[in-house]
């Protein structure tokens, strides 16, 4: 067997469907842009106005920061590869990109536990809402997402950099990404099978157990807003939370899909796909989501145009 500790991954990507790159291309290209004006439009409104110092709103400007650059990680050398040619990247790049993405990804399931949980207090128990989710817990949530993030990536990037990967280097995919660098680590070496199951577990629980988190808030949330009497008391509870979870199907669903299968089962062709909906599209999705039907955010987006309309008329 032909084993590789350096050299070049060849990254296929959609080279094989060259009809279908021109439209990729350009649906990449909208996405990263809307991704990074929507993200960044959210976390200008977010610290400018006083009206949105809230835990929401809070953690909403760290995942407008995780998915800026969850996309930043990816969306450039896809672009790169749309090309035509298949994108040659070196171990070290590649590397690094799963570095990143895995630690923006796993950062980003965190966060929206964290949020879910915010979105019960606040429906659950909105008189102790204040005490419950003081800013000091807040900034421990979001430091936890983060760190966590980190060192979950840390640890199954190390443990892949570590085992030996066998000739060619070649991925049907757009990103490194982890199952389908670990179709190419040889076979037969001894402790493999080990290392990859506990790679496996800890996917699983950065997946699993966020979403059990969110299950349960949500799971609180509904049967609150069961028993509610009155109409409009339910129907600002859904507006509350209908938002988040419908960020949250959409990120967790395509994820999980490609994390918690075996690796001998991950299809690269299929998989690039469901890839290319949760690293490119949700992310580009979600201030959408967060402000078309949220009147806080219209509401600060209206004062802020007006602020800056007053500073050009006194200029």
């Amino acid at each position: 067997v032909n084993r590789s500790t350096g050299g070049c991954f060849l990254l296929l990507g959609f080279s094989d469907r060259p009809s279908l790159q021109p439209i990729l291309f350009l649906l990449v290209l909208l996405c990263y842009l809307l991704t990074l004006a929507g993200n960044s439009a959210l976390v200008l409104l977010a610290v400018r106005d006083p009206r949105l110092h809230s835990p929401m709103y809070y953690f909403l400007c760290h995942l407008a920061v995780v998915d800026a650059g969850f996309t930043t990680s990816v969306a450039p050398p896809l672009l790169a590869g749309l090309h035509g040619a298949a994108l040659r990247l070196p171990r070290g790049g590649c590397l690094a990109q799963l570095l990143a993405s895995l630690a923006l990804g796993s950062a980003e399931c965190v966060l929206l536990a964290a949020m879910a949980l915010d979105r019960a207090a606040a429906v659950c128990r909105p008189l102790r809402y204040s005490r419950l989710c003081s800013p000091r817990l807040c900034r421990a949530l979001a430091a936890a997402s983060w760190l966590g993030g980190l060192a979950n990536s840390a640890a199954q990037t190390a443990l892949l950099a570590a085992r030996p990967l066998c000739a060619p280097l070649r991925l049907d995919h757009f990103i490194c990404e982890l199952p389908a660098l670990l179709q190419l680590t040889c076979a037969g070496v001894r402790g493999a099978h080990s290392v990859e199951s506990q790679m496996l577990a800890a996917r699983v629980i950065v997946l699993l157990l966020p979403s059990a988190v969110i299950l349960a808030s949500y799971g609180a949330v509904g049967r609150v807003v069961w028993n509610m009497r009155s109409r409009e008391g339910r129907r600002k509870a859904v507006g509350t939370c209908g938002s988040h979870l419908t960020a949250v199907c959409l990120f967790y669903g395509s994820a999980s899909y490609t994390y918690l299968q075996p690796t001998h089962s991950y299809n690269q062709g299929r998989g690039k796909f469901v890839s290319l909906f949760y690293t490119v599209l949700t992310p580009a999705l979600n201030p959408l989501i967060y402000t078309l039907r949220n009147k806080e955010v219209k509401g600060a987006a209206r004062r802020l145009q007006k602020s800056l309309g007053r500073r050009q008329d006194r200029q």
